[in-house]
């Protein structure tokens, strides 16, 4: 057996394209976060438009094939989606925009129960006088129907936008943050959540940095860890106290004052942050690179990947055209040997932190058809350029890959390009499963 890990990276040009491209593209269209459950089978985008969208895997398939499920309508911008671990047969899951968090049932039904003693089948009263015998109802099959119902809705605890979501390996709570407080809910309770984090000054004008990421360690329910706008992460033991304002270790990397420019606070803060499935670890992304920090660790990171060092040298006009904002994600594989993140150009980045190999590689309707294999993409700065190179110059950066997601234990990845989802599978690991 082939370790699919090294199948991804040592031949990288194995991926086969999968993409399910949606409809007219309007802003609403514009994917907003991804996410695989725990099984991996099942799959949901949010977009702008305020959709769920989950898709679900072929049973019979070994191959990314993501059949439309069930979409359902929530207002506004969905910014962050997270499943729950599967209890029953049932499927819940947590969704977000700016203010309002909602929980989520999806279930499927193939019977349907018929005969009942004091009902028609239209679901009305029957005139109990015409009820003259007793009947055991009985499940008769019928065509397969998804049903979705919001179940629970947490809402009115945020001033600020919410920008993160992350459930409790308890499975019982789960934490919201927004710019300047983090509030832990109880997943049966909604008129009420305890602010565990809380960075607001008395005087405004005295804020210096916000809140940008928060997730719980996937295995102690007492440890979080949140990002900020100056680049460091803070790790929280809620066994401490009850209001986590004093942090448990304070991951930050010096700064290099040869380096320093109007834009290092702009470039230095971190849009995302992901515990390994280890624990051991911590995923950063920031405007230029992407970093794994070890959590026994804490005065400098222990791995630093260079996503995009091409654009330094064009930090000025990205601040113009305000793209130095973009708020990219970083995911890791299932084993946290492989990182992937997003870049312009609707490239995406796989670095290996064991062979330190890394690629880039293309998401793009235009230059890939159902099932093509994927070849490298290099950007060239200038000089001698090879055939296949695309010049810095050329990059268009209205196509972004802000949000991607990785398969839990397989080597599927769903990339968010703009308003298309792409799904794309190692191919050599596609051909050992038959």
């Amino acid at each position: 057996m082939l370790n699919p890990i090294q199948v991804l990276c040592s031949d990288i040009t194995s991926l086969s394209l999968e993409p399910e491209p949606f409809a007219s593209y309007t802003e609403a269209d514009i994917i907003s976060t991804v996410e695989f459950n725990h099984t991996g089978e099942l799959l949901a985008t949010g977009d702008k438009g305020g959709r769920v969208v989950i898709f679900q895997r072929e049973p019979e398939s070994h191959e990314p094939e993501f059949d439309y499920l069930k979409s359902l309508e929530i207002e506004e911008k969905i910014n962050k989606i997270r499943w729950l671990p599967q209890q029953n047969a049932a499927h819940f899951l947590l969704s977000t925009n700016d203010k309002t968090v909602k929980l989520w049932k999806v279930s499927e039904r193939d019977k349907r129960p018929e005969g009942f003693n004091l009902k028609d089948e239209e679901g009305r009263m029957k005139n109990l006088s015409t009820v003259t015998s007793l009947q055991v109802p009985v499940l008769k099959p019928m065509d397969l129907m998804v049903e979705v119902s919001p179940r629970r809705v947490f809402a009115n605890a945020h001033t600020y936008h919410v920008n993160s979501i992350s459930v409790n390996s308890d499975h019982e709570t789960y934490m919201s943050a927004d710019d300047l407080r983090i509030n832990l809910w109880h997943l049966g309770i909604t008129n009420r959540s305890f602010n565990i984090v809380d960075i607001k000054p008395v005087n405004m004008e005295d804020l210096t940095e916000v809140i940008t990421a928060a997730e719980f360690h996937p295995h102690h329910c007492n440890l979080l860890v949140y990002s900020s706008s100056k680049g460091t992460l803070r790790l929280c033991d809620m066994r401490e106290a009850a209001l986590c304002d004093k942090h448990s270790k304070l991951f930050e990397e010096p700064e290099d004052p040869s380096n320093r420019s109007f834009f290092s606070e702009i470039i230095s803060s971190v849009s995302d942050v992901k515990f390994s499935h280890s624990g051991r670890y911590l995923l950063t992304r920031d405007y230029l690179t992407a970093k794994v920090w070890d959590l026994n660790m804490e005065n400098k990171p222990l791995e630093i990947y260079q996503v995009h060092e091409y654009l330094r040298s064009k930090l000025c006009s990205l601040y113009e055209n305000d793209c130095i904002f973009d708020k990219f994600e970083c995911v890791w594989n299932g084993s946290d040997s492989v990182i992937m993140t997003g870049a312009y150009n609707n490239f995406f980045r796989m670095f290996d932190r064991n062979t330190k190999r890394d690629v880039t590689l293309e998401a793009s309707r235009e230059s890939s058809k159902p099932r093509a294999v994927l070849k490298p993409r290099r950007v060239c700065q200038g000089g001698k350029r090879r055939k296949d190179d695309i010049s810095v110059d050329s990059l268009d950066f209205t196509k972004k890959i802000l949000h991607t997601a990785w398969h839990p234990t397989e080597n599927i990845i769903a990339i968010a390009a703009t308003n298309n989802l792409y799904i794309f599978q190692d191919k050599l690991n596609q051909e050992m499963h038959g």
